[in-house]
């Protein structure tokens, strides 16, 4: 919800009643009216080239990972990239991220967010490698859940497509099984729907 910086006490308190009472009561007022507001939200502007890229240079989105003790970066990476301009060979040029990682207790950051390459990765947490990825049906623009069955460990995401303006799926939740050794370019965590 926007402010409202013009409001007078009077209409201020009867928002406060309202709010906290649940009973409305028209105010009568003798004052003028408030002068308009100067200035007012539209929403929000991207800066972005003629293409429709990002008006600033690459990489335009990233994964961090920060020491909690020193707050120094351990690593950041380029996050995503625009499936055009990687089969033009830009690559490695980041996207807009939604949606956070999880970190497993083996030390696998597992995250989707990135909005036009529809992927869920999985890095080293501690030298970011990336060690797997697999493309969604959709992108998944949330934070993905792991949890266990029988000794087996999941890790599920909804994908939905979130902020793909070309997407209107309703969204699926897609899970991986974890291989029960440690993740390698070898061993691939298999789509469970």
């Amino acid at each position: 919800m926007p402010g409202f910086p013009n409001l007078t006490e009077d209409q201020l308190f009867a928002l406060i009643d309202f709010l906290t009472s649940g009973v409305s009561k028209e105010l009568a007022s003798s004052a003028p009216p408030p002068i308009s507001m100067r200035y007012r939200f539209t929403g929000y502007h991207k800066f972005l080239d003629p293409e429709g890229y990002p008006a600033v240079a690459p990489p335009w989105g990233t994964l961090n990972a920060i020491n909690l003790n020193t707050g120094e970066y351990l690593w950041k990476i380029s996050l995503g990239e625009y499936p055009e301009l990687a089969a033009k060979g830009q690559k490695n040029t980041g996207t807009e991220n939604y949606g956070g990682p999880i970190v497993t207790a083996g030390g696998l950051v597992f995250i989707g967010a990135t909005n036009f390459d529809k992927k869920l990765r999985a890095f080293d947490k501690s030298t970011s490698e990336l060690l797997w990825e697999a493309t969604l049906p959709f992108s998944g623009n949330a934070t993905p859940a792991t949890y266990e069955v029988n000794g087996r460990q999941f890790i599920v995401i909804a994908a939905g497509g979130g902020k793909d303006p070309k997407s209107s799926s309703g969204g699926v939740y897609v899970a991986f099984a974890l291989p029960r050794e440690s993740l390698s370019t070898t061993s691939q965590p298999e789509l469970k729907h």
